[in-house]
């Protein structure tokens, strides 16, 4: 196994130049890579949808994870690519972002379903809608690329009794954690003239461990990203991060 990559910042969409923690160079067990992948479209700055609230959104995350679990974090993330150069095989979990928007080319396929099949781990989150909106169906284009990482293994509803629900706390109750736009629109849903419901959804392999956990019609990364802001409703804040102290917990004890 070839070393990990260091720890590098990258350009993004929204931020520069955001503090890092003091303690940003110590090592630690365990980090949540976020997934560095391209997008469909090649417009303005289009190659820069994977940043999406990058990197605050990730600083409270992992700032969460410390005071929420036993998991010895980093206090920043790891971007990862699906290059040739085999580091993804160093993190055991990923991030991506604004799937709706990416496209995956055929090695980059090739690596991600590797990297799943090895007992990786990955959470999408912040695409939205199923209807063709704006000339952008999210769903249809999240899928194209995924059903060619798994053209055999469907994806499926997550039922309330899966361990993924249960592994620190109980989420019978979900509900759609919105993004920030409701602060200016007062709606919880981000795409299409109507109302989405959130949809919980995976992949799973042979065993029937979850690979793939697809959040729909919802944005953690935004309830992650502004959860010190008093405008952001607490209730979404603590189901985004409850989620994802669930979903981490279950990746490294299934």
């Amino acid at each position: 196994m070839r070393a990990q990559k260091p720890f590098r910042e990258y350009e993004a969409f929204e931020y520069e130049n955001f503090p890092l923690p003091s303690d940003y160079l110590e090592k630690h067990e365990w980090t949540r890579a976020r997934l560095k992948c391209p997008g469909v479209n090649r417009g303005y700055r289009s190659n820069l949808n994977w940043t999406m609230d990058y990197p605050r959104s990730d600083r409270h995350l992992l700032q969460g994870v410390r005071r929420l679990t036993r998991i010895d974090t980093r206090s920043v993330e790891q971007v990862v690519e699906l290059d040739d150069t085999g580091d993804v095989y160093n993190w055991p979990m990923m991030y991506a972002v604004e799937v709706g928007h990416w496209y995956l080319p055929d090695d980059q396929v090739a690596r991600l379903r590797e990297f799943l099949l090895r007992g990786g781990f990955l959470m999408v989150d912040d695409f939205h809608g199923s209807e063709q909106y704006r000339g952008m169906n999210e769903w249809q284009v999240f899928t194209a690329s995924m059903s060619k990482v798994f053209p055999d293994r469907p994806i499926v509803d997550i039922d309330d009794s899966d361990p993924i629900f249960h592994t620190i706390y109980d989420l019978d109750e979900r509900f759609q954690v919105p993004g920030w736009q409701w602060t200016y629109t007062g709606l919880t849903y981000e795409k299409g003239p109507t109302g989405r419901p959130p949809h919980w959804r995976a992949i799973y392999d042979d065993k029937g461990r979850i690979m793939v956990a697809i959040c729909h019609n919802m944005d953690l990364g935004d309830a992650w990203e502004w959860s010190d802001d008093a405008r952001y409703p607490e209730k979404w804040a603590t189901l985004a991060y409850k989620v994802a102290m669930n979903y981490f917990t279950y990746d490294l004890t299934h």
